[in-house]
């Protein structure tokens, strides 16, 4: 994203500004249903032979590919809101970077408390707070997009 923000360099900053918060309200718009958008990804998840077959490697592409969302389920619109808002925002390499490790920390942290949970109802109680997450996490986006580059 830091590489390819130049793109957005002769764009003047107030647009690039609307733009960022346009694209984070059509995000959260996307995420209580009120428009039907397709994101972007590769909706395949990552195959268990991934990990039994070569346990340490597998562990670390296993990772990657969850953790960059390259072979996975990404079911917010928060990840693209945030890559399009530092594409156009121009941050520098480590606030990209800091972003991106989020990302993936937030990824494995999924992956971590499934494997600490051994509890049977887990699935039941991750589908029914998802959505509430999901929702959570776009307003509260739109809400410091906004308020940083508006307020």
């Amino acid at each position: 994203m830091w590489l390819l923000s130049g793109l957005a360099a002769p764009l003047p900053p107030a647009v690039r500004t609307g733009a960022i918060v346009a694209v984070a309200a059509l995000g959260a718009a996307r995420d209580f249903g009120v428009v039907a958008l397709r994101l972007p990804q590769n909706a395949r998840q990552i195959p268990q032979d991934v990990l039994m077959n070569r346990p340490r490697a597998g562990a670390l592409q296993f990772g990657f590919e969850l953790g960059t969302g390259v072979r996975t389920y990404v079911p917010a619109t928060t990840p693209y809101v945030l890559a399009l808002g530092l594409l156009l925002s121009q941050q520098g390499p480590a606030a990209t970077l800091l972003a991106g490790a989020a990302f993936g920390a937030g990824r494995a942290a999924s992956a971590v408390l499934a494997y600490l949970s051994r509890s049977p109802d887990r699935a039941a109680v991750v589908a029914l707070r998802l959505p509430l997450l999901v929702k959570g996490a776009s307003l509260s986006v739109l809400t410091a997009l906004t308020w940083l580059y508006l307020g």
